[in-house]
């Protein structure tokens, strides 16, 4: 089977004046257009493609990567929006449709949002949605406090950043605990602060507990050296100047240095940390 909306590993089958044609296993052909054709090839070669339909419907496959593919969540930008709903540009010559029943709000040209890409089963088109809760759970979770995961900012909210976790969960990133720009669509990585009895997952930006004192430790080193054996920060400089140049909490500031001093590679004077 060729699945749509998805890189598949296809057999060279025949060469035509359009293309070449791509089989898979179980005996379904798809076109590879002309213009995907590598220089080289030989009958019976496997190609990796992604496979998708054109604007006639037809089920096509290209060597382009697109921006998103099925089952997952990209930020894109809307290229055009008409009386069928929003168009965005996911990298093909065909934008992906979101209709309007798929959108939160009522999306807007040139404007970038976060969508899920699926296979609308009634239509057997692909489809965007930004209803991005619909394709989420927190029922079964698959991970644990202190886990570290992958994440996608979706939107800022009164609490902080909604995040999309590993792919499938929903997280909160608490705005008084963020030490560094993020935006809705960034891809970062995070960490399991708190599992609540609701399933609800608080999430941190930084690691936690005794673990986060080596790389919190190790940025701080790094920053000293950048600034060639000197930062002019200590344990009694202003919160919001630890959070500008370091990107992090003065708590972790102080847990940082502390790590440092006693592994003798900084002094702490009044003025700020040294290199030793």
């Amino acid at each position: 089977m060729i699945e749509l909306g998805n890189y598949n590993e296809l057999e060279i089958l025949r060469d035509t004046s359009v293309g070449l044609f791509l089989g898979s296993e179980g005996g379904t052909e798809i076109l590879l257009p002309n213009k995907y054709v590598p220089e080289t090839y030989a009958i019976g070669d496997m190609l990796r493609v992604f496979c998708y339909l054109d604007h006639e419907e037809r089920p096509v496959s290209t060597n382009i990567d697109p921006f998103i593919k099925r089952n997952t969540f990209s930020l894109l930008r809307v290229a055009e929006v008409n009386q069928f709903g929003a168009f965005l540009d996911w990298g093909l010559e065909k934008h992906l449709l979101v209709p309007f029943s798929e959108q939160r709000d009522k999306m807007k040209e040139d404007q970038w949002y976060v969508v899920y890409c699926y296979l609308d089963e009634k239509t057997f088109r692909l489809v965007g949605s930004n209803k991005l809760e619909r394709f989420l759970e927190n029922e079964n979770l698959t991970i644990g406090n202190g886990d570290k995961v992958d994440l996608i900012v979706t939107r800022l909210t009164d609490l902080g950043w909604e995040v999309i976790i590993n792919n499938t969960h929903k997280g909160l990133v608490y705005d008084n605990e963020v030490f560094q720009k993020i935006a809705i669509g960034d891809k970062i990585i995070g960490y399991i602060k708190n599992i609540r009895p609701d399933n609800k997952i608080d999430v941190s930006l930084q690691p936690l507990g005794v673990g986060s004192l080596e790389p919190t430790a190790e940025k701080i080193l790094n920053k000293i050296v950048e600034r060639n054996g000197f930062l002019p920060l200590h344990d009694k400089s202003n919160p919001q100047d630890i959070s500008k140049v370091l990107q992090m909490s003065k708590k972790s500031f102080k847990k940082g240095i502390g790590v440092l001093y006693k592994a003798r590679k900084i002094e702490i004077k009044e003025d700020g940390v040294y290199l030793i």
